[in-house]
């Protein structure tokens, strides 16, 4: 048999990275990581996927995580990428068009001619988080936030919580992303999160929560404390790790 070998790719708003990871979860490569390239075309990401194959081992399949609302590998939404120099900055209406509907799983399948899955990253995220039991949801905390909900490890429909209302006419996005983070500072911004959990908690009214994402380490203790017992802090190599599991959801 020929043994299983997943590309795993973790697009965000600020860096895309990728590492080749055995069937059992064991990095083959450390991960390499790229800047986000803008303004940032569709075809520019597949290339830049590309070039991170190119310095990591062989594979036999890919699994790519991306942020917005990605359908069957095929991308709804992606508000980071649709704007000039990336979060927060200008949208171009010629990215809009071009983003809209674009295959990303047919693009990078035939780019590197491989089997690939496409999801959002979260998603891969959470897949190399979850236990399986119950109901379990993921927030990744980066230039954004991310979410994902699996149900008895099965992965739900997506809701892109990212984009909605908060407060002061802010999105989730805007309200605690690493924007707000640097402006406020971790303590304030952790208080702010906990904000966020403890608003979710009855609309979602999970068993286990997960807080990955580079920025879920930032979180002050005090206010990790505070959210309970059912809130776990996840490694931010899971979207690497997820990779693997991802083909089983």
């Amino acid at each position: 048999m020929t043994r299983e070998m997943t590309l795993a790719i973790d697009c965000g708003g600020g860096g895309i990275k990728g590492s080749v990871v055995d069937e059992r979860g064991t990095m083959m490569a450390p991960p390499r990581r790229v800047p986000t390239p803008y303004p940032l075309p569709p075809e520019l990401l597949v290339d830049t996927v590309v070039g991170l194959a190119r310095e990591l081992p062989a594979a036999t399949r890919v699994t790519m995580g991306m942020p917005g609302m990605i359908r069957h590998g095929v991308v709804i939404a992606t508000p980071h990428y649709i704007t000039r120099d990336g979060p927060r900055s200008r949208v171009v209406p010629e990215l809009v068009e071009r983003w809209e509907r674009f295959d990303m799983g047919r693009g990078i399948e035939q780019a590197l001619g491989l089997p690939t899955k496409v999801l959002n990253d979260a998603e891969v995220a959470g897949a190399g988080a979850i236990t399986g039991r119950g109901l379990e949801m993921i927030i990744t905390l980066g230039t954004g936030l991310g979410n994902a909900v699996f149900d008895g490890g099965q992965l739900a429909p997506h809701v892109e919580v990212s984009q909605g209302p908060v407060r002061w006419g802010l999105t989730y996005d805007d309200y605690i992303g690493e924007h707000e983070r640097l402006r406020l500072g971790d303590v304030h911004w952790s208080r702010r999160v906990r904000r966020v959990v403890d608003g979710l908690r009855p609309m979602y009214m999970w068993d286990r929560l997960y807080l990955g994402g580079g920025n879920s380490k930032r979180i002050t203790a005090s206010n990790l404390r505070l959210m309970g017992d059912d809130v776990i802090v996840v490694p931010n190599d899971a979207g690497i790790i997820g990779g693997v599991r991802a083909w089983e959801l």
